[in-house]
């Protein structure tokens, strides 16, 4: 194999595990950005292509051929990784002493000539571009002084012919290597600016969309306050009891849209069939308002759960609500609610006859901002199945367009 095919050899290991190292690198920042993580990747990367150069061309070393074994090197000291560049130095020069049989002060020299060249220079402002050139200066120096010294009876033409390949080919490879390391960490850079403006476009939208849904309560609480008659105290103190109701559901959409990951959930012993009882009541004339029939088969049993009363009441008042909003026009809608107890498990049924939901809108349900509302924030559905599961429950839905939708809650019973 020639000079240059061996040096050609040399730089495609050279640079191939960087071009996986960018494109690693691109997915892992897909999925979350993890400095500790990308520091161990770029190392890695260092010492696998030292690796391959060793590997793969290791019955084609000569001392022309290995000079791309220092481009791991440079480029841990323009990183600042300066133990780890000590580390690949210890690492060449045994090789290269013992393997190789090249003169371990010599190369002592060479190396330790490398980390002083980089410690002259890491607090100076130099470009990039102009640390590899001299750090292949530094290099070329020590590279033409031991060939010559090697090779003192051949040919000199040969010689200056094989040093001046030799250099080229470091000069390239090197700029080859910063041109790729550079370009892929701006497209990285630009991938992750992407992603954080569509971060803030979605925030955007969802603020947009929580003034609306917050505005329903308190436009409730508005016509109820206007229809307040201090005479007729009966009416008054039932639309006051409506008013606190639509202020306490507007201060826990805020506090979940705030803090939506990391619902708070107080739990105590309960009678979750009371708990249905009261929602159903509580709802009854929005039933009536909205002409709603109703099919409620809640057991007079008690069945007691470990919950939070409140939270799961939410979690069933927003279940009927969006079955009250996915009512067809011109048709009866019909919910009804049917309770179970299975062994150690407790079953609710809320089903509707409304429009229902298509494959695509059944898989999205439940990804929060996802909606199919004009004016819902898609939070409702993603804060009842956290609800839900930390009540070391499970909720799922079923639907068909045109038909209705059926949602299944299973808690688990409390043994008293």
């Amino acid at each position: 194999m020639s000079l240059f095919d061996t040096i050609l050899l040399n730089g495609i290991c050279v640079l191939f595990p960087l071009l996986i190292y960018i494109v690693f690198l691109a997915n892992i920042n897909n999925i979350e950005k993890d400095n500790k993580r990308e520091n161990v990747l770029y190392e890695l990367l260092l010492v696998t292509s030292i690796y391959l150069i060793i590997k793969l061309t290791k019955d084609k070393f000569n001392s022309y051929s290995i000079i791309l074994l220092n481009i791991p090197i440079l480029f841990s000291y323009i990183k600042g990784k300066r133990i780890f560049g000590l580390f690949l130095s210890i690492i060449e020069i045994v090789y290269f002493s013992i393997i190789l049989d090249y003169n371990v002060l010599f190369l002592i020299v060479e190396y330790l000539s490398f980390f002083l060249f980089y410690m002259l220079i890491k607090n100076k402002n130099n470009d990039v571009k102009d640390k590899i050139d001299f750090f292949i200066l530094i290099k070329a120096l020590y590279f033409s002084f031991y060939i010559y010294y090697t090779n003192i009876n051949k040919s000199i033409f040969i010689i200056f012919n094989n040093i001046i390949i030799s250099l080229v080919a470091l000069y390239i490879c090197s700029n080859a290597y910063y041109w790729i390391l550079k370009k892929g960490e701006e497209i990285i850079d630009l991938n992750n600016t992407m992603k954080e403006l569509e971060k803030e476009k979605t925030i955007r939208n969802a603020l947009f969309k929580l003034t609306h849904e917050v505005k329903n309560p308190i436009s409730v609480c508005k016509g109820y306050l206007d229809m307040i008659d201090l005479k007729n105290y009966d009416k008054s103190i039932k639309y006051i009891e409506i008013i606190k109701s639509e202020i306490n559901r507007t201060l826990i959409i805020m506090d979940d849209f705030l803090d939506f990951t990391k619902i708070k959930v107080n739990k105590s012993i309960m009678d979750i069939n009371y708990l249905l009882e009261d929602v159903t009541k509580s709802m009854n004339n929005l039933f009536i308002e909205k002409h709603v029939k109703t099919d409620f088969k809640i057991e007079d049993e008690e069945i007691y759960i470990y919950g939070d009363y409140n939270r799961l009441k939410q979690v069933f008042i927003n279940i009927i609500k969006n079955s009250i909003e996915a009512k067809k026009s011109n048709s009866k809608l019909i919910i009804s609610i049917k309770t179970k107890k299975i062994k150690d498990k407790f079953k609710i049924i809320i089903k509707d006859n409304g429009k229902g939901m298509c494959k695509e809108e059944l898989n999205n349900i439940g990804k929060i901002f996802y909606t199919t509302k004009n004016n819902g924030t898609g939070l409702g559905v993603s804060l009842c199945k956290e609800i839900i599961e930390k009540h070391d429950g499970n909720i799922k839905y079923y639907s068909s367009i045109g038909i209705g939708t059926e949602v299944v809650i299973i808690l688990p019973i409390e043994k008293l």
